[in-house]
């Protein structure tokens, strides 16, 4: 047998392993002398697993610094504020008709944002949203009988609730009782309707009465969200759009009617458990709800003592949520989310961060128009009739000369063969 080989003057200890000459095989390397030994190598962790799923990758409970997850962030950033716009009031002959669907597609919602429909229907949102500037919910406001009027149908609507309780079952979501309050609400939606229509636009509710019923949540699904929401604002535009509801009612369209229709839908997603639709989860506003966001950012804007980062005070919330919608929205989200706020609500966190109410509005505006009107998902289900048209190319014609309608100015863009009429805000 060989002698082994002179010890390493850096080994301390002495090598006092057997190396085999004979041919057992060998199926490890000594890590001092180099030589083949009879010990196994240690195991080592397989670079595939075939038969296995990979190990999954660690990823945090919540991003760190800007939490602003979609993927449209910079355009959103860009966009240009919305502005408000005058609403055109139609006249005879009328040519109400049973709206539909017509978006399926993105390039549907690139038609429908290239037009002067779209264009007014988001001039119109804004237009509520600086009625309420700076205004206390129970700040007086002029009140017409048709504001009173649908203010008393919403109050009717939630007495239904209390007649219709839910029903025990095992599901969290969605209690089946739900859909028997929707039959009733659709029942008796169209006399509703003829409460406060005048005599020679009561055929309208072949067309508004779509928008109306789809405004509280879908049956089928029970469930409810900014679709839904947006439907109500549609209604609330056709309303203006036949001159049932007039610029000097806008004000008390927010905080009355507005106000009530979002204490009706509280009360149904805590007594029906209704479902979110298309919620974003934590990276969203509310599961639920978007344009009180708006509303509520625009009364607050030069508040001398309240800022975006007081909806961390739970004093300024007990105390003023009653007055102001944004701090409703904050006040019932904690009531009905569990854990720390920047968790289960990072958006809004990050939100507070903004150092004046204007910035936060004007964000909440461009973020509704890309992230609701924008979206296929959800404008899918859009309604579209004589009242909201969808013909985009002839709608200049359609509404009729907006200068017989409005005061608001147009200007007419050549764009290769089509003619586009192009709203501009005041």
């Amino acid at each position: 047998m060989e002698p082994p080989p002179p010890q390493s003057p850096r080994d301390e200890h002495p090598h006092t392993h057997s190396h085999s000459s004979t041919s057992i095989p060998t199926t490890g390397t000594c890590c001092k002398c180099g030589g083949a030994t009879t010990h196994a190598p240690p195991s080592q962790s397989p670079t595939s697993w075939p038969d296995l799923s990979s190990p999954p990758a660690y990823r945090p409970i919540r991003a760190p610094a800007l939490n602003l997850p979609p993927n449209n962030t910079q355009a959103i950033i860009l966009t240009p504020v919305p502005q408000s716009q005058e609403v055109p009031t139609i006249t005879p002959p009328f040519h109400f008709q049973i709206p539909s669907k017509k978006i399926t597609s993105p390039d549907d919602i690139r038609k429908f944002h290239d037009s002067p429909t779209s264009k007014n229907f988001l001039g119109f949102i804004v237009a509520l949203s600086e009625s309420i500037r700076g205004r206390k919910i129970s700040d007086p406001c002029h009140e017409s009988a048709t504001v009173s009027n649908i203010v008393s149908i919403i109050e009717n609507l939630s007495l239904w609730v209390d007649q219709i309780p839910p029903v025990q079952q095992s599901s969290r979501y969605g209690n089946i009782s739900y859909r028997t309050w929707h039959e009733r609400l659709t029942e008796n939606a169209e006399s509703f309707m003829l409460q406060f229509l005048p005599e020679d636009l009561k055929s309208s509710t072949i067309e508004i009465v779509p928008y109306f019923t789809d405004s509280f949540g879908n049956s089928s699904r029970i469930d409810y969200g900014t679709g839904h929401e947006t439907n109500f604002a549609a209604w609330l535009y056709c309303l203006a759009r036949m001159g049932i509801i007039k610029e000097e009612d806008y004000q008390a369209v927010v905080a009355r009617v507005f106000v009530k229709y979002l204490d009706l839908m509280r009360k149904l997603q805590l007594v029906y458990c209704l479902e979110p639709a298309g919620s974003h989860g934590v990276w969203g506003l509310d599961d639920y709800h978007f344009l009180p966001f708006i509303f509520g950012s625009s009364q607050l804007i030069d508040h001398k003592y309240m800022k975006p980062k007081s909806i961390h005070n739970e004093d300024i919330l007990d105390n003023f949520s009653s007055e102001y919608m944004y701090l409703s929205c904050i006040g019932f989200i904690k009531k009905v989310k569990k854990g720390p706020f920047a968790e289960h609500s990072p958006l809004l966190d990050d939100i507070s961060a903004v150092p004046n109410w204007k910035k936060v509005n004007s964000g909440m505006l461009k973020m509704y128009k890309a992230e609701v009107l924008e979206k296929v998902p959800i404008m899918q289900h859009f309604l579209f009739g004589w009242l909201i048209k969808w013909k985009m190319i002839n709608s200049y014609l359609q509404y009729g000369s907006l200068s017989e309608h409005s005061n608001m100015p147009s200007r007419t863009i050549l764009r290769g063969q089509k003619r586009i009429c192009h709203l501009l805000g005041s």
